[in-house]
């Protein structure tokens, strides 16, 4: 049995480095604000795989009015959902996501994001696809007002018989 998930995030940007994607710092001029660290891929991952596995949602586990989720760093929201959906006797098949931002370019750093998110999730890098997209100047991304990511999981339920 398979499974798919998709997880979405959003965060505001505000002035002041450094900026915080997939687990890498970026040296930018902006950061993202949120309650956690809001790195908006490592939320996006994380709801989709609570989402493929039928788990509640980031929010429930880690809600933004509690004092311990303040500045947390959000590897360990994702080593969570990673756990609870092994758990739940799933593994992960591949992750595919898209960051969209108008600044900075992304390219350089794909690659120390794609290594950092997959020795989160115990997954070959080979199996988390990243993407970025501009804003092409129109609406909250265009603007540099936010930096959204969106993330397909594909889960295969894992067989104890074999």
């Amino acid at each position: 049995m398979i499974r798919i998930g998709l997880g979405h995030d959003t965060h505001r940007l505000a002035e002041g480095g450094p900026l915080r994607l997939g687990g890498v710092d970026i040296p930018h001029d902006q950061h993202l604000v949120g309650h956690s660290d809001a790195d908006v891929l490592m939320h996006a991952i994380t709801d989709a795989l609570l989402g493929a596995a039928n788990l509640p949602d980031i929010g429930e586990w880690f809600p933004n009015s509690a004092a311990e989720n303040r500045g947390r760093d959000s590897a360990d929201f994702l080593r969570f959902a990673y756990h609870k959906v092994n758990e739940e006797g799933w593994r992960i098949i591949n992750i595919d996501t898209v960051i969209f931002a108008q600044e900075p370019k992304l390219s350089p750093y794909k690659e120390a994001m794609r290594m950092a998110l997959a020795k989160i999730l115990t997954v070959e890098p080979e199996q988390v696809g990243i993407k970025a997209k501009t804003g092409e100047q129109v609406g909250l991304v265009g603007r540099r007002e936010a930096i959204q990511a969106e993330c397909v999981v594909l889960l295969e339920k894992i067989d104890e018989f074999i």
